[in-house]
């Protein structure tokens, strides 16, 4: 091989780094303040990232805070940017990355409307026991299912419920904590 060719510390024979598309969540510790979601969502949207699923709500009252989880799809490059820019918000005191770390617990809880009568209607109350769905309404023409779990499994739910009568679905996005006895 020829000295000009080989491999030297230059920027020009480093690998190139992957850049397939891949989902991961982030769990996002922020001070519960007005407008903290909002400015959490625009950098998102201000740099072109979509979000796939936002969830939010106060975990520690004593302390005031929030966690943030957001699902979304990303190269590594775009993910390690959107980390940087997260971190480098005032109120966020931590990020993680949920997928890179491994070990997480993620579900989803949806509200799923099938309105129907007769065969279609007991096949649903059927599937409904097979995964677990808790009937939270019910009429004569119509139920509400609640079904919560990974997101493939409500995908899998609402699919069969589609040619059963499905009329709409409602779905809180994901929420994830990491295993283990560590805290974020």
């Amino acid at each position: 091989m020829n000295a000009h060719l080989q491999p030297s510390g230059s920027a020009y024979f480093l690998a190139p780094e992957s850049q397939t598309p891949e989902r991961h969540t982030l769990s996002v510790l922020v001070d519960n303040e007005p407008g903290i979601l909002a400015r959490v969502v625009g950098l998102f949207s201000a740099r072109g990232y979509n979000i796939d699923s936002l969830t939010v709500s106060e975990t520690e009252h004593d302390k005031g805070l929030s966690r943030i989880t957001v699902v979304t799809v990303a190269t590594p490059k775009t993910l390690a940017q959107i980390k940087l820019q997260l971190e480098r918000l005032i109120p966020v005191h931590r990020v993680h990355d949920l997928t890179a770390e491994g070990k997480s617990l993620e579900r989803e809880l949806a509200l799923i409307k099938v309105a129907g009568s007769g065969e279609p209607r007991a096949e649903a109350l059927r599937l409904a026991d097979a995964f677990r769905a808790q009937i939270v309404d019910a009429t004569t023409e119509s139920f509400v299912f609640e079904v919560t779990g990974k997101p493939s499994k409500i995908d899998s739910f609402i699919s069969l419920m589609v040619p059963l009568g499905l009329v709409e679905v409602v779905r809180t996005g994901l929420a994830a904590i990491s295993r283990g006895a560590e805290g974020m």
